[in-house]
């Protein structure tokens, strides 16, 4: 007589599927967050934060226990700051943020053409390419001179 059993294992661990839907969440708030105004907004909350902090140690100083106006001042210098600082600070940042793009476009592109010149070192048919590529440049650019 046969008997079958069939037992229902589970092929994938449970914690590694939670780990990888976490990874996965991660990856969707990165793409949803917004960098330059995001950036900005840090950027802003610090500088008014250490703003804040100088006035208070400026106002304690001077108030001798006046605490109404010592707060008075202190959110003075934090809004004003607030209001004078976010502009700036957005294109300040814009432009960081900018000049990031930039730099890592351009390591990437390096590393892309450093793995082409690794193969075309070892394959002659893409080294025949690059320099057709290469020697129809030049003439271009010899033509441009004319």
């Amino acid at each position: 007589m046969a008997s079958f059993i069939q037992l229902d294992y589970s092929t994938q661990h449970p914690g590694v599927a939670r780990a990888g839907n976490a990874i996965e969440t991660l990856k969707a708030l990165a793409h949803r967050f917004e960098g330059t105004r995001g950036t900005a907004s840090l950027l802003l909350a610090a500088v008014v934060a250490g703003l804040v902090v100088a006035s208070s140690q400026l106002v304690d100083r001077w108030t001798d226990g006046h605490a109404m106006a010592a707060w008075l001042v202190m959110w003075a210098i934090a809004f004003a700051a607030l209001a004078l600082l976010a502009s700036p600070l957005r294109t300040v940042t814009a432009g960081v943020r900018a000049t990031a793009v930039t730099w890592a476009e351009k390591r990437r592109q390096a590393r892309e053409d450093d793995k082409l010149w690794n193969l075309a070192l070892t394959d002659a048919r893409v080294m025949a390419e690059l320099s057709r590529a290469m020697s129809s440049d030049a003439a271009a650019d010899i033509r441009k001179y004319y």
